[in-house]
């Protein structure tokens, strides 16, 4: 079964650093990224991996306190967030299947996980 499972999210406040996961079964995780959508908003691009986890791209806001990796031997994303602020509230989705910018290139998605960042 194909699954892309996010966890690390919560309630932080302004300042601190948040390291999510993005654990995936059922396939090898490759092309991969992550996106968030804060409400009322649409999804937007965070980050992406190339298959060799070295090469990154990264969405213009992120690219100061965003960091993501990869750990192919957990099969596993991760996306560090530093110094976060308020307007980072928004729920993170990892995604698999492509490095692309738009969301539709992608094949398959995590369920989300809340990040919310108070002032």
């Amino acid at each position: 079964q194909v699954q892309l499972v996010e966890s690390g999210g919560g309630v932080v406040q302004a300042g601190d650093s948040l390291k999510l996961s993005c654990v995936a079964s059922g396939f090898i995780l490759g092309l991969s990224g992550w996106f968030r959508q804060a409400p009322g908003k649409e999804r937007e691009f965070v980050a992406s991996v190339n298959w060799d986890g070295e090469t990154t791209f990264y969405g213009d806001f992120a690219r100061a306190r965003f960091t993501i990796t990869k750990d192919s031997a957990k099969n596993t994303l991760y996306l560090k967030i530093y110094n976060l602020r308020p307007e980072d509230t928004a729920v993170y989705y990892c995604a698999a299947g492509s490095h692309s910018t738009d969301p539709a290139k992608y094949t398959y998605w995590g369920q989300g996980t809340q990040v919310t960042v108070s002032s």
